[in-house]
């Protein structure tokens, strides 16, 4: 497959900057995989889709302040993005700002004097104190490129899932943006069970694939675990026949690296890159937001729903002056 195939043209003015007043109250289009019919909705309705005995997956990832501003030895800027921990004063990180051939550069961070030098295709800043206790005071949240203002303080709340847990993401599974503890609490009450995985989003789910076919693009890890609990919850779902609703794509990949191997473990690093023609071992439905031309979430999407049928529902939310992205509204395919 051609990535190119995987395009389409997104209307700038339709990339959400900011959330929704009311997490809740973002559209929803609603896909049937069984008719091919469309629905448009509200989100806080999603209790008349979801069914008693559905196993809800979320993912509980927590996002960090990973952006760090810096400056040289010579006061020019340095923009840094932390990808991953190596160690207790390492991180793994992409630099802006370090021209040239340098491998290595003394950097200050505040009144913190490191530095960051050039690791492959990465690189790796070092500072005299555990990197990730320094985050609250001296990094700002990780909003993605197509967010066009400065991060403001709303975006330390709603850059968030209200069920976020596990720190350690530098993007945040956007889907469960629209759930409010209230509607997750009418939804237990409904009888629908509500389970909860971590998969750090890392430049894995974020990073557009360069190669011309879809099929050589390879995934950068990312770090999942799940509770043995979890896993014997969906796992009494599939043998009873009950569904399983993934709200993400990070939880989709969680759960397929878990599922698809008899040997698989609750804990480790996935790089499973689903595109058309993955066959899914537990998904039965998928919440998630609509994603950029591309990319691997809109891959995975399109390996749930079929390519065509994915760009029938996108051209119906373009004309129905849907918000795409991070910020934008969502779809529940079932």
């Amino acid at each position: 497959m051609r990535i190119e195939d995987f395009d389409y043209p997104l209307p700038k003015e339709q990339i959400a900057q900011y959330p929704q007043r009311e997490r809740d109250e973002s559209r929803l289009l609603v896909y049937r995989r069984d008719d091919r019919g469309l629905e448009h909705t509200v989100f806080k309705e999603i209790t008349r889709y979801l069914l008693a005995g559905d196993v809800l997956v979320l993912n509980n990832t927590k996002v960090i302040p990973a952006r760090l501003k810096a400056t040289d030895e010579r006061g020019r800027p340095v923009d840094m993005l932390l990808l991953e921990r190596a160690c207790e004063h390492e991180w793994f990180c992409l630099v802006k700002g370090v021209k040239g051939r340098e491998r290595e550069r003394v950097i200050r961070i505040g009144e913190l004097e490191g530095t960051v030098r050039k690791d492959g295709t990465f690189w790796i800043l070092r500072l005299p104190y555990d990197v990730e206790q320094l985050l609250p005071s001296l990094g700002t949240m990780p909003l993605p490129p197509y967010i066009k203002r400065d991060v403001l303080p709303l975006d330390f709340e709603r850059y968030q899932t209200v069920y976020a847990e596990e720190p350690g993401s530098i993007a945040a599974p956007t889907a469960g943006f629209h759930f409010t503890e209230a509607l997750l609490q009418r939804l237990m009450e409904q009888g629908v069970h509500v389970v909860k995985v971590t998969l750090h989003i890392g430049i894995g789910t974020f990073s557009i694939p360069k190669k011309e076919r879809v099929e050589d693009h390879r995934m950068e890890r990312e770090f999942y675990s799940a509770d043995g609990a979890v896993w014997q919850e969906i796992l009494c779902a599939k043998r009873e026949g009950r569904r399983v609703i993934a709200c993400g794509t990070s939880v989709v990949r969680t759960i397929e690296t878990i599922f698809s191997k008899p040997s698989a473990s609750l804990r480790g690093f996935t790089d499973l890159f689903i595109y058309p023609g993955y066959t899914f071992a537990v998904v039965d439905g998928l919440i998630t937001n609509f994603h950029l031309p591309r990319s691997t979430p809109l891959l995975l999407v399109a390996a749930f729903m079929g390519k065509e049928e994915l760009f029938r529902c996108y051209e119906e939310a373009i004309r129905e002056g849907y918000r795409f992205l991070s910020y934008g509204d969502a779809m529940l395919i079932l």
